[in-house]
């Protein structure tokens, strides 16, 4: 099932000022400031691995965002919480920038 418009309305309503989606072969790119820090896959939002993601998310689950993915990414439960999602795209900026 591709992620909705619906869907991804909402979760760049609920994220920091400065997150965009480009549409990539059904689903989305999720970038702050230019930098890629996740994906909208199958009406979840996925974000990579980083020392930021790994302390604020330890307790979400680690899923491969598609079928034969070699990455495993943590899906965000609670994208409503803005504290935690300022502070967790803050720090993949940081920590994924190059």
């Amino acid at each position: 099932m591709a992620t909705t418009k619906d869907f991804l309305a909402y979760v760049l309503d609920c994220l920091p000022e400065g997150c965009t989606a480009r549409r990539m072969m059904g689903e989305y790119c999720l970038y702050y400031c230019g930098t890629l820090v996740g994906l909208l896959c199958d009406n979840t939002l996925l974000v990579k691995r980083a020392p930021t993601s790994e302390r604020l998310l330890s307790r979400c689950t680690l899923q491969y965002p598609y079928e034969g993915s070699k990455t495993l990414m943590y899906a965000v439960e609670d994208i409503e919480d803005r504290g935690i999602m300022q502070e967790l795209f803050d720090g993949l900026f940081f920590e994924l920038r190059k």
